[in-house]
């Protein structure tokens, strides 16, 4: 398995692994554009070549960041790729020096084994709520999880 860092190349892939987790209103969608824009906070993991998952880190403020968007093919689920690639993240998130952070998720117990605390939604920035949340087809009766991780 091999972790790097997405290319604008991979975008296509991308947007069809995911492309089931958006119809079951799992992971909010994203434009190849906005994709593009934000293309340097994803990793793909790719297994023999092939693109089998993904993950971002998307940065709030100099301190907070989110771990979004992760998503694996689901031929290759259950095999850790989902775990290393929040590993990453975070060792990411480290060497730029941020001190926390968060997910909204439906996997709540994925992201406890890795570290992560139920938090209130409440105590996340207001511009993560109206930025991402109002786009969501469940919004504003939402059962997402908040976790965080100190670094």
């Amino acid at each position: 398995m091999e972790f790097v860092k997405a290319k604008l190349s991979d975008i296509s892939l991308m947007q069809m692994i995911v492309k089931d987790e958006i119809q079951n209103g799992i992971i909010l969608y994203r434009s190849d554009d906005e994709i593009a824009t934000n293309i340097r906070s994803y990793i793909v993991a790719k297994e023999d070549g092939d693109l089998v998952g993904y993950g971002a880190l998307h940065i709030h403020t100099k301190e907070l960041a989110e771990v979004r968007s992760l998503v694996i093919d689901s031929k290759s689920r259950g095999k850790g790729i989902g775990s290393d690639i929040v590993k990453k993240l975070i060792v990411e998130g480290k060497n730029l020096g941020l001190k926390r952070v968060f997910t909204l998720t439906y996997q709540k117990e994925f992201f406890e084994k890795l570290g992560f605390l139920e938090i209130e939604k409440e105590s996340l920035p207001e511009q993560k709520i109206w930025a991402d949340c109002i786009n969501c087809k469940h919004f504003p009766v939402c059962n997402e999880v908040s976790l965080i991780i100190n670094l």
